[in-house]
């Protein structure tokens, strides 16, 4: 992944309830992993508004923001900025130098699905006021995304101090079920040391993860599956308009020089789905 080892944790605020409750779980990453807070409101002209009053007004959302992370997150090193531009293209822009990105719930058709689906650094989502209490869940698709997706949950519940249940929603078990989870949690040594249940969940994965992060404390998947593209995949858009509580949406790199490698091959002979 394309993530400096120094980077800050960066929020994009608008004023609104979901923002601050983005601003609070941003708060938590940051101090947790001992990075600096950078708030934001990309800012644009309004038609027809007054120019003095709108940046006005723009300067308290980051100033509520910056309130609002220091009395969650005692400590954390919170900085404000007003940035000019669409809030699609300046979040994208600022996902280059971050470790992680966080936004508040993302309505069907807003351009932040565009940054949910083409970020340079992990997305996180937030879904209601509350961030629920419960594992990290990492949903596997056998797609080298969901080996990141492994990995940032691995890495979440060291610092959460909790367990992360890999899970595999398939139309059929078996076999190829429970090969795909060995792969995959062989291919993250991150993962040795934490309490890891495995799951494999009959059913559509687009209707089941939804339900499934209901009792999750995050929900930690690519933004698209093994046939890659350049949209967000259905499972991954299911997720973002119906899950409950957070979910990182994780990210590939994109230089053909630091790809992610695929997971393990199988076995000649294996079955595959």
């Amino acid at each position: 992944m394309q993530i400096p080892a120094q980077g800050p944790v960066v929020v994009g605020v608008d004023g609104t309830p979901a923002a601050l409750t983005a601003v609070r779980l941003a708060a938590r990453e940051a101090a947790s992993r001992r990075r600096v807070l950078h708030i934001v409101h990309a800012f644009t002209w309004p038609d027809g508004a007054d120019f003095t009053a709108a940046r006005r007004a723009a300067s308290r959302f980051v100033e509520e923001a910056v309130t609002t992370a220091q009395r969650s997150t005692p400590g954390v090193e919170a900085r404000g900025q007003l940035v000019d531009g669409p809030p699609g293209r300046v979040l994208l822009r600022l996902s280059r130098g971050a470790v992680l990105l966080a936004i508040g719930e993302v309505m069907p058709g807003s351009p932040l699905v565009e940054v949910v689906s083409r970020a340079w650094c992990p997305v996180a989502v937030t879904h209601g006021p509350r961030p629920p209490t419960g594992p990290v869940l990492a949903a596997l698709d056998g797609s080298a995304y969901s080996v990141l997706a492994l990995r940032f949950a691995a890495e979440e519940a060291v610092r959460r101090g909790g367990a992360v249940h890999a899970v595999h929603v398939t139309a059929e078990g078996g076999d190829a079920a429970e090969r795909l989870l060995d792969e995959a949690l062989a291919a993250v040594p991150e993962i040795l040391g934490v309490r890891v249940k495995r799951r494999i969940v009959l059913g559509s994965a687009p209707e089941a993860l939804p339900r499934l992060s209901r009792r999750a404390g995050l929900t930690v998947l690519g933004p698209r599956g093994a046939r890659s593209g350049v949209h967000l995949g259905t499972v991954a858009g299911e997720v973002l308009r119906r899950g409950s509580g957070p979910a990182v949406f994780v990210h590939a790199a994109r230089s053909p020089s630091r790809r992610v490698p695929p997971p393990p091959a199988r076995p000649a002979g294996a079955a595959r789905r």
